[in-house]
């Protein structure tokens, strides 16, 4: 087979990214980038059993490559960039606050969500399936959640956003002393702590744990914000690149949309195939803190590894015909929630937003094409998917 690499600053705009994925599976099971100094492994059995695995690849020094190359020490709270005993005592919290039942008691929200962006597009000949839905409904549920003003979502969506974003192609800037945004929910945690109110942001606050050190306590402010911070991070971009990727695979399949529009409780499945084909979070990133053998080669202590989930859902090992989208597929587990002990908090969220936002959308524009020319994938190093993608409906 030809030579390649993997730049994942590149391949996380490629409009199809299969081919390199496929080249690490087969040639290069265990990657070294020399430019960037890292490690990856991108077959399914790799990415799982290393991300189960939080001692010999930890979190605590960020899970993105850029963090965890600049040796930063990461703040209380970040959760997402956690190791036990910490991560355990912080998910724990928001395990108790995000429950099951706060997740479903959010279905008529959402709903209502998506038709006051949908509705005023039905007479409509073409629209930006992004910026007029996708980007619209997760910050209103967002929005909601946290008890941030109608007037400021827009603005608040926007700084995150701008967080992530890089040079196409390029490493993200993360400095060395990265405040993780947490500065722009600060006036909204400083009023909730003195009117508290029903949302999830005064639960937050209020609700006592115990830590680490077997302290019983609430979080400190400063933890708060960066709890703030990363859920709203995470729940806004994830959930705007699934409806964009649900846009352009159903227009590249039209039968199986028209399968969905005629049994919406094939929903579902559509979207974890959606999750599994193209996962919002191509890459997680662990740090190695002692030499640790994969593949036949060392891995030396101080290595940064890249356990590239994207190709793991492409693996012929695991999966029939991986490359072939399927609403149909019989999917016993994906990686697109990530693994192990950090699997994705938000993913009850994710899939009952997906599920919704596909009712609604199907439900007034049963056909649709995409315009691939004039859309685009947003430039950032961590999440994967279109920030414009132009749909045509007749």
């Amino acid at each position: 087979m030809t030579e390649m690499s993997y730049n994942p600053y590149e391949v996380i705009g490629a409009l199809d990214p299969l081919p390199y994925y496929r080249w690490l599976r087969d040639e290069a099971p265990l990657y070294y980038n020399e430019e960037y100094d890292f490690y990856a492994v991108s077959r399914y059995d790799d990415c799982e059993r290393g991300l189960v695995d939080a001692k010999r690849f930890i979190s605590g020094r960020g899970g993105v490559l850029e963090l965890i190359k600049a040796g930063i020490d990461m703040p209380p709270g970040t959760l997402i960039f956690e190791d036990p005993p910490a991560h355990t005592a912080h998910r724990s919290l928001l395990s108790r606050v995000f429950t099951p039942r706060r997740v479903l008691a959010l279905e008529p929200k959402i709903r209502e969500f998506c038709a006051r962006s949908l509705d005023p597009l039905v007479d409509a000949k073409e629209f930006d399936l992004i910026a007029d839905f996708g980007a619209q409904m997760p910050m209103r549920v967002i929005g909601m959640l946290f008890g941030i003003p109608e007037a400021d979502q827009q603005r608040i969506r926007d700084r995150v956003d701008t967080t992530i974003r890089t040079e196409a192609g390029k490493p993200m800037d993360v400095g060395s002393e990265p405040s993780f945004g947490g500065e722009m929910f600060a006036e909204y945690i400083d009023w909730r702590i003195d009117h508290p109110s029903d949302d999830l942001m005064t639960e937050l606050l209020h609700t006592e744990f115990e830590d680490e050190t077997g302290t019983t306590r609430t979080l400190t402010r400063d933890e708060a914000l960066l709890y703030t911070t990363v859920v709203a991070g995470a729940g806004n971009e994830t959930t705007t690149r699934l409806i964009g990727w649900a846009g352009k695979f159903l227009a590249e399949y039209p039968d199986q949309r028209r399968e969905l529009v005629e049994d919406s409780s094939l929903i579902p499945g559509a979207i974890e195939e959606l999750v599994r084909y193209e996962p919002p979070g191509p890459s997680i990133g662990r740090y190695v803190p002692a030499d640790v053998e994969v593949h036949g080669q060392t891995v030396p202590a101080g290595s940064a590894m890249l356990f590239v989930v994207a190709a793991a859902n492409h693996d012929e090992r695991r999966f029939d015909d991986p490359d072939r989208f399927d609403i149909h597929r019989d999917i016993r587990s994906h990686l697109g929630f990530g693994y192990g002990i950090h699997f994705c908090l938000g993913a009850a969220l994710a899939r009952l937003e997906g599920r919704i936002a596909l009712e609604e959308l199907l439900a007034r524009f049963p056909e649709w094409e995409v315009d691939l020319d004039r859309g685009r994938i947003a430039p950032t190093s961590t999440v994967r998917g279109f920030e414009t993608l132009p749909v045509l409906v007749s």
